[in-house]
């Protein structure tokens, strides 16, 4: 059993493990879910920062390509999406569902983006969601910065704080104080977790310290569905996010609290249900920056 303390190099592989195995399921059982709601904050980033035909765009931390192929749509036959996941398994379902869907201008490759990025230049690096789980968020980015063409831009989608987050912090809140975090446990951790950029003042400094300018902030409020019903919601808040964490890292020893857990769950979330489902807030940044000469 392995303590919570780790190195970045060793964060970083635990990170790949998680994304690459217990996370890819469970974000296949909730694609239908996550896919929707996190999805209209990207379309908001893509509103706001449009990609021009033509362009190479990156898409970082890619996941199933859902996002990488709205972009190709975009950029039209003479641009290229270029997704990029360090997960193997969702690089494969993303080229599987690109191959079906006959999208010839976005391709997907296996990359750990701190290590090393596809070959540029891109006009636009992109991210809904997707980097918020660097060990080295500065290494990272810096791969990046060096990646976009002379005019280029980042632009990614990153959630703002907790309590900004109200479905996400409940839940979080309800799993600590019945189950306790983990102190130590056998399961892979997801990274410096979602949150890790939520402060404007952080988030601004690391992009800074990657060589980014003119970095800009813009604030996203886009309430998102979180399950079909009550029961649905507790499922998916007890899979993923910080709550789900917790209770994947505890593993076996909170078994027995799970049944406390979903009925204070349940009583939390019974305030969010409207006519068409279990609707929660959701905040995010939008994040947009140049790279410096």
């Amino acid at each position: 059993m392995r303590s919570t303390t780790r190195s970045s190099v060793d964060e970083n592989a635990e990170a790949i493990a998680a994304w690459d195995g217990p996370l890819y399921d469970r974000f296949v059982r909730f694609r239908h879910i996550v896919a929707g709601g996190l999805g209209q904050h990207g379309d908001e980033a893509l509103r706001l920062y449009p990609p021009e035909p033509g362009q190479r765009v990156l898409d970082i931390g890619c996941g199933f390509g859902d996002t990488t192929q709205r972009i190709a749509a975009l950029v039209g036959p003479d641009g290229e999406a270029v997704g990029v996941d360090a997960a193997p398994r969702f690089i494969d379902t993303a080229r599987r569902e690109a191959a079906e869907a006959a999208i010839g201008n976005a391709r997907f490759e296996v990359v750990d983006v701190q290590d090393k990025v596809p070959p540029g230049p891109f006009e636009l690096a992109f991210s809904r969601f997707g980097t918020m789980f660097f060990a080295n968020p500065v290494a990272a980015f810096r791969n990046v910065r060096q990646a976009l063409a002379p005019g280029g831009r980042l632009v990614m989608v990153v959630w703002r704080r907790r309590i900004d987050n109200d479905c996400l912090y409940r839940a979080q809140m309800i799993v600590e104080q019945i189950v306790g975090r983990p102190e130590e446990y056998d399961e892979p951790t997801c990274g410096p977790g979602p949150f890790s950029m939520a402060d404007a003042d952080v988030t601004t400094d690391i992009l800074r310290h990657a060589g980014f300018t003119e970095i800009v902030l813009h604030r996203c409020d886009l309430p998102i569905m979180i399950g079909a019903d009550v029961e649905e919601a507790i499922d998916m808040m007890m899979a993923l996010g910080p709550a789900g964490e917790i209770l994947r890292l505890q593993g076996d020893r909170a078994v027995h609290l799970h049944d406390e857990v979903r009925q204070a769950l349940r009583s939390r979330l019974a305030e969010l249900v409207r006519n068409d489902g279990v609707l929660g807030a959701a905040s995010t940044w939008i994040v947009g920056a140049t790279p410096g000469g």
